[in-house]
């Protein structure tokens, strides 16, 4: 693997995890149509005026989105070059044209919740992808993924997903409880954010059982960003969904899943 290569795909890695991150800031300010539904302009402009928070929200999102897509190509295009690289920057680089095109649909159908989540999901398969980077050259000596903790995590985060924007996010009062219940009685969105939290309960023991196990520090780390997780997601509902709390359960859940990706194995 090249040096060029190497740290183009970490760049690229880190880009995108920014983004995820953004991209709740976006969501959760309200900045979604920050630019109107106007794509890939912003208010009809290239530089829009940027005299409106969302606007500066929404644009700061996509012009990091438009960094993103120019690594990922740079990457693919160094892949093509060196030979020697598998599919994966090709695969990443196709996750990266879903994405903009789920990015476009999504301004242009007014944030429907199944857009958003799916725009959402994608970007972190393309973190993923990208954090897989490594393997990509010399894939026959790199040990097999811990597949079944991984889906473990992708669905947690999916469900978490679903929490935060089919407005289950306010359906579980209490902790670690829902509203005081074993298994919740309040409807459909309780049941939603419920399933979240025992998926979320589920990894930490699944990891914390990995890590006794596999007796290396990174299971551990990953483990202590669960806990910190874990205890972020508490503090949001006991505190009523402070923006500040809910960016940071995004960028940490999002953490814990580079995490994973990095060291599940």
């Amino acid at each position: 693997m090249t040096r060029r290569y190497t740290l183009l795909a970490w760049t690229a890695a880190a880009a995108t995890y920014l983004l995820v991150v953004l991209g709740a800031v976006v969501r959760i300010t309200g900045s979604g149509m920050g630019c109107g539904d106007h794509w890939p302009l912003c208010n009809g402009h290239l530089f829009p005026p940027l005299n409106d928070i969302g606007t500066v929200i929404e644009w700061s999102h996509r012009l990091l989105a438009s960094v993103v897509s120019v690594l990922v190509t740079a990457l693919a295009f160094v892949a093509w070059r060196q030979r020697r690289i598998g599919a994966g920057p090709y695969a990443a680089l196709g996750v990266v044209a879903v994405q903009v095109l789920l990015g476009a649909v999504t301004v242009k159908t007014g944030l429907t919740p199944l857009m958003v989540i799916l725009h959402f999901v994608t970007a972190m398969v393309l973190l993923a992808t990208l954090l897989a980077a490594r393997d990509w050259v010399g894939a026959q000596h790199a040990a097999p993924l811990h597949l079944p903790l991984l889906a473990l995590a992708f669905v947690t985060i999916l469900f978490g997903a679903l929490t935060a924007n089919l407005g289950a996010a306010a359906a579980c009062t209490g902790f670690p409880l829902c509203n005081g219940e074993i298994w919740p009685s309040a409807g459909g969105l309780a049941l939603i954010q419920w399933i979240h939290r025992l998926l979320a309960y589920a990894l930490a023991a699944s990891v914390a059982t990995w890590a006794v196990r596999s007796g290396r520090r990174g299971p551990w780390g990953v483990g202590l960003l669960i806990v910190l997780q874990v205890a972020l997601g508490a503090a949001t509902v006991l505190l009523g969904l402070p923006p500040a709390l809910q960016a940071a359960h995004v960028a940490v859940g999002a953490a814990v899943w580079a995490g994973l990706v990095l060291t599940a194995r």
